[in-house]
Order: structure tokens, then sequence, then C-alpha cells
């Protein structure tokens, strides 16, 4: 009996082996299959790591550019202002130091003006003057209006009276001008005050 077992073990593990070559074979197959799955997949992830590098890379220089942009214009935005209130603060620097001498002449003609016996003398000193102030006003754009005789226009005159035309044709105009105007450039810098004819 002991002979008829070990026969029978033996044709039943003869099936097993056969069963576990084969299912080596089938591992091997597989083993065989996934080396180049996982090989394409290490080849797919290092590419994706490249990229994902090259990304990076990119990012940092474009943060860096945007960044220095950035400090710069805040340099040149506080320059700016900087500048900006040096100029208000001495923007009449210029303006003040060319009327210095007509204060000087002022100042002069008044020393001038105890002393001086001849009238005729001191008024011409004083029309000097004033002739040198207004060539300084015009040199600077600002002029006087000459409106008298024109018709009136509120954008640059202001009426203070109104009195009866003694012709017919001043109807509507400046007949008097009781204190002058002046325009900048072409902009009013003080309105004229005037008398209209009715």
């Amino acid at each position: 009996m002991s002979q008829k077992h070990s026969q029978n073990e033996k044709q039943a593990t003869k099936p097993m082996d056969q069963e576990k070559v084969e299912n080596m074979q089938e591992e091997t197959t597989n083993l065989q299959d996934e080396q180049p799955k996982e090989a394409e997949e290490t080849a797919v992830t290092d590419k994706v790591a490249d990229e994902l590098a090259e990304l990076q890379k990119k990012y940092d220089e474009l943060n860096d550019t945007h960044l220095r942009l950035r400090a710069e214009f805040d340099n040149y935005r506080k320059r700016t202002l900087r500048e900006k209130s040096e100029l208000i603060k001495n923007g009449g620097e210029s303006a003040l130091t060319h009327l210095l001498p007509v204060v000087d002449d002022f100042e002069r003609a008044l020393q001038n003006i105890q002393k001086a016996e001849d009238l005729a003398a001191v008024a011409e000193g004083v029309n000097l003057i004033y002739n040198k102030f207004v060539s300084y006003l015009t040199s600077q754009g600002v002029k006087a209006m000459d409106i008298v005789g024109k018709p009136f226009d509120a954008d640059i005159c202001e009426a203070i009276a109104t009195i009866p035309a003694p012709e017919e044709g001043l109807k509507g105009k400046v007949i008097d001008c009781v204190q002058t105007g002046y325009m900048l450039n072409d902009k009013v810098l003080r309105h004229a005050k005037v008398v209209v004819g009715e």
C-alpha cells in the first residue's frame, strides 16, 4: 500500500509541478511585459520632472524681472514726487529773482525823492522803473488787456457800473476801465473792472 500511495503522490505532484512551471512562465512573461511599462513610466516621470524644472526656472526669472520693475517704478514715483515738491517750493524763485532789480530801483527812487528838487526828473525815474517792470511782466507772458471801446465780454471783464452811452455806437461796449485786467498767455490772470454803456 505504501507503494501505491507513493505512486499516487508522484502522479498528483506531477500535474502540480506542471502548474508551477506554467505559473512561473506566466509570471516571467508578466515581468517581461511590466519591465518595458516601468521603463516607459520612468521616462515619462523624468520628462515631467525636466519640464517642471524648466517651468520653475522661467517662473523664477519672470518673478525676478517683475520685482525689479516694481522696485524701479517705485523709485521713479518717489523721485518724481520729490522733484514736483521742489518745483512747487522753488518755482517762484526765478520770477522773484528777476523782480529784485525793480525793487532796487524803487529803493533808489525813494531815497532821491526826499532830496530831489526837480519833480520832472523824479517822474521820469519812476516812469523808467514802471516801464522796466512792465517789460519784465511781458517777458513772462503777462500782458495788459486793451478793452476800452470794445464790446463787453463777461469772460474777461467785470462790469462795476453801467452808464448811458454818450453815443449810439457805444451801447454794450466798454466805456472806461477802472482797473486793468491782465492775461497770462491766453488765460485771464485778473479780470478788468469796467464801466459799460447802455
